[in-house]
């Protein structure tokens, strides 16, 4: 991977920016790595945001330890998205914990993590993990019934590739590979006018996806540097 600097530019606003960072195009969407001399390196998806050495493990121990401490000595979690790693890390936290499957979309950012957020990505070192590059939405639609105890959705924001992550087949797939007492845990993401509707689109497909209903609910936290690639920082 080539981390010379390129000809993109980076917005105006980009102050704190320290000289030296990353950019490609992958499959999926460009790719950033940036430093800031208040955040840290930061990992940029598709002009996104996504991940920061100072605020990364506030985001990771939320979407990971909530769902896996409501329920009684979870075995086997699947990650869907989570490419850097952070999500794997936290989980092999848990003991009780035997097999841990991760379906990331694109391997590009598996492979940036690694190299430059060595203290995030180091859940793929984990025996528990097995890694599959591919699209979440089929995978799971293969998973046989009653699979997981427990599924972390840990995705980009829900448009683009990630959409079908926000829509009622799949979490159709997701209610069929629980098994009975199992949880589900997806980021809603972005600003606080459009995670609402987010919510409310959840909300809808979840208690429509399956005839055993889902109990829901929801929380919210706020991390300054998961905002816009527009946003100052």
């Amino acid at each position: 991977m080539n981390s010379e600097a390129s000809a993109v530019k980076l917005p105006e606003c980009f102050s704190s920016v320290i000289p030296g960072w990353f950019s490609e195009i992958s499959p999926m969407w460009p790719v950033w790595m940036f430093l800031s001399s208040t955040y840290g390196k930061v990992l940029v998806l598709d002009g996104v945001i996504q991940l920061t050495e100072r605020d990364e493990c506030a985001y990771q121990e939320m979407i990971t330890h909530l769902p896996l401490c409501s329920i009684p000595n979870p075995k086997k979690v699947l990650v869907i998205g989570g490419g850097d790693g952070g999500v794997l890390r936290e989980v092999s936290r848990h003991s009780s914990v035997e097999k841990i499957d991760i379906c990331e979309i694109d391997k590009m950012v598996v492979d940036v993590s690694k190299q430059f957020f060595p203290r995030v990505a180091v859940g793929f070192d984990d025996p528990r993990v097995t890694l599959h590059i591919g699209d979440g939405v089929a995978f799971l639609k293969a998973v046989p019934e009653g699979t997981y105890d427990a599924v972390i959705v840990d995705s980009s924001d829900p448009i683009g590739p990630a959409q079908e992550l926000f829509e009622k087949p799949f979490f159709q797939s997701v209610a069929k590979a629980l098994r009975p007492g199992g949880v589900m845990h997806s980021a809603a993401f972005s600003l606080p006018s459009f995670a609402r509707k987010v919510i409310e689109s959840i909300d809808r497909v979840c208690r429509g996806a399956r005839r055993r209903r889902f109990r829901i609910y929801y929380y919210k936290m706020y991390i300054r540097a998961k905002f816009s690639i527009t946003t100052p920082i």
